[in-house]
């Protein structure tokens, strides 16, 4: 059976009385040159009449771009990340480009992406915050190759690539301040997986905790700093051995917004009053923080997560075309003190 020929560009040109170039044009999202709406609506027509859809892999070997950014996460389900994978999706519509998501979960799958971003899977790639295994002479090595890159992280130095900073340390100082000046005396701190892993990454919230348990002259005891923020259900059962356990925590800091809401149905469901039995914090300003009962206080960005900046720094460097100087953009953290504390 002879396989059907697959519509060109110069069949939709045909089509709808254009030239080639048009087409191009228009089947491609370009925007530095003017078409008139009737011309276009005319040429995508002709496309649906023909079924015909732009051939990308030639079009990305004869440009040498693939069109597509990548962003790199630490998991999935992560309400800041998935705000983050939101605000770049609408970015890389409006540019004509697609997302490629990558999850770096451990070292081997961290050795494999920066060998893939070596390949150029994409034009560009964005770092969110908190993923672990990247090393920074891994992400040097990426800005030297001339890849357009912006880093979410408190500590990376701008060489090459933007770094987009929002340091914690202050604000959680401050949150733990006022949880002692409200008289607790046994917080508890509960936080990621990666902070208690035999290569234990650094983490200015558990940094924070220890030097406010220091600063006020607190013993620390590991009996009440664990593990759980990385999800919701792991965050409930630890909230609930920390609870039920005969000496309990008079407060929580949990290293993340769902953690802090899983400790809060974790003290109802053992009877508990929030913030009068046990005061709970936790980090992030997911909108949830406003609707639990007690409203959570949280050490956060000043607004809900909005990441449209990181996006278009990231698609700035791509236009540019040639490697520049590494930017640096800072938003602190603030203590968002609400009813839970």
């Amino acid at each position: 059976m002879t396989r059907a020929k697959q519509p060109t560009s110069r069949d939709v040109a045909a089509l709808a009385g254009v030239s080639v170039a048009t087409v191009s044009y228009v089947m491609n999202g370009r925007t530095d040159r003017r078409i008139p709406a009737e011309t276009r609506d005319r040429v995508l027509e002709a496309a649906r009449q023909l079924a015909y859809a732009p051939n990308r892999s030639a079009r990305s070997l004869r440009r040498r771009r693939t069109e597509q950014v990548c962003l790199v996460v630490g998991s999935i389900g992560v309400p800041a990340y998935d705000q983050l994978a939101a605000d770049v999706h609408v970015r890389a519509d409006e540019a004509g480009y697609g997302v490629i998501t990558v999850v770096v979960d451990s070292p081997d799958r961290a050795e494999k992406t920066v060998g893939l971003l070596h390949q150029r899977i994409a034009d560009g790639v964005i770092i969110a915050p908190d993923v672990p295994y990247l090393t920074e002479n891994s992400l040097g090595g990426l800005a030297r190759s001339g890849l357009p890159m912006v880093v979410m992280s408190n500590t990376a130095v701008p060489d090459g690539f933007d770094v987009v900073r929002a340091p914690e340390t202050a604000a959680c100082a401050e949150a733990l301040d006022h949880l002692v000046g409200s008289g607790r005396r046994r917080i508890a701190y509960m936080g990621h997986e990666h902070e208690f892993s035999d290569s234990p990454l650094s983490s200015e919230r558990l940094a924070a905790y220890l030097a406010a348990l220091e600063r006020h002259g607190m013993s620390r005891d590991d009996d009440i700093i664990v593990s759980g923020a990385d999800d919701r259900v792991a965050a409930y059962h630890a909230a609930t051995a920390l609870l039920n356990a005969p000496d309990r925590p008079d407060a929580i800091f949990a290293a993340s917004g769902r953690g802090a809401i899983s400790a809060i149905w974790a003290a109802r469901d053992a009877s508990l009053t929030v913030p009068d039995d046990v005061a709970i914090l936790g980090c992030g300003n997911l909108p949830e923080s406003l609707i639990t009962q007690p409203t959570l206080s949280t050490v956060g960005p000043p607004a809900a997560d909005d990441f449209t900046e990181v996006a278009r720094l990231l698609f700035d460097r791509i236009a540019a075309g040639v490697p520049s100087k590494g930017h640096e953009v800072t938003e602190p953290w603030i203590y968002n003190r609400r009813a839970s504390t």
